[in-house]
């Protein structure tokens, strides 16, 4: 896999080295003339032009509408949230305006145009990359694989235990390692998943046994039984018990561990409030500095009969 050099927007903005290229105006002179990829905030959207503008310690530089984005419809809300956010920007040109004020021409598309044609389109499925999740929806959670450039996570490519959404396991802005779910070189799309990071059946279930009372989050209310997260991915069924909301954090005793059926059955003892899904702690099994790809991964102990893995091709 070629080793990444793009990176999450919001990586290179304190960096002394992208300080040191947007402090001046010989420093973007020279950013120009190197094609060098930098960040700054974004402090304003025109709203008549929707261009938006940074302030590069004392020189204004100006992203149009059109240099927003690369690959991808362009739309009003993409250009407007970008504000008070750090971007990532080529440097195109250096003009004065009618004022005789100096300001810097800068490109975002041309910054994702460069990412994706030299780092993005050489992935394959079962990469493991960096990324950073930028906004939630229903079905899934998108993320920043590189210089601002969207990729989708649907809810099912988050986690082997119940979640209703991806809220349930991460939060806004939070940067973690995904792997490369499918590539669609003809649109550039990428799609990604990270439960194949958290862990198979037997590594989750370990740190467990039969006769512990152990804390727990709801996640699903059935009439047949409670669904509850013991770890990311690692779930039990708790028998029914009046009052039980999901989202709950919860007290839980187990019954009993089965590998041959994949199955922990669980007794709620207590409840307690929500909590918030900053403080629950999540636990890679794969060593994502070292481990940059995989082919092949079975969540399934040996002894079920049930199958659950994922085959990269």
């Amino acid at each position: 896999m070629t080793k990444n050099k793009y990176l999450v927007e919001g990586s290179l903005i304190s960096t002394h080295e992208n300080k040191e290229y947007i402090s001046s105006l010989s420093g973007l002179e020279r950013a120009r003339a190197e094609g060098k990829i930098l960040e700054g905030i974004v402090t304003k959207c025109d709203t008549k032009t929707l261009s938006l503008h940074l302030d590069l310690y004392g020189i204004e530089g100006v992203i149009y509408k059109e240099e927003c984005v690369y690959g991808v419809p362009l739309k009003d809300i993409a250009v407007i949230t970008r504000v008070g956010k750090a971007v990532a920007f080529k440097v195109m040109q250096i003009e004065k305006d009618e004022k005789g004020n100096v300001r810097a021409i800068l490109s975002r598309r041309e910054a994702q145009r460069e990412c994706m044609e030299n780092y993005l389109m050489d992935l394959v499925a079962g990469d493991i990359i960096p990324a950073k999740i930028t906004h939630f929806e229903p079905f899934g959670a998108f993320l920043d694989i590189g210089c601002g450039i969207a990729s989708l996570m649907s809810v099912d490519s988050v986690s082997v235990s119940r979640i209703s959404s991806p809220r349930d396991r991460f939060f806004d802005r939070e940067e973690l390692k995904v792997v490369v779910k499918s590539i669609d070189y003809e649109t550039g799309r990428i799609y990604v998943s990270t439960k194949e990071l958290f862990g198979t059946w037997e590594e989750n279930v370990e740190s467990y046994s039969a006769g512990q009372t152990v804390s727990g989050i709801v996640r699903s209310v059935e009439d047949y039984g409670i669904f509850v997260e013991l770890a990311p991915n690692l779930a039990g069924l708790a028998e029914t018990k009046d009052g039980v909301k999901v989202g709950e954090r919860c007290a839980v005793y187990i019954k009993s561990i089965m590998p041959e059926k994949m199955k922990i059955k669980l007794v709620i003892i207590d409840t307690y409030d929500k909590i918030q899904e900053t403080d629950y702690k999540k636990h890679y099994y794969i060593d994502t500095d070292k481990v940059t790809h995989i082919d092949r991964w079975c969540y399934s102990p040996k002894e079920c009969t049930r199958v659950v893995e994922t085959v990269f091709n």
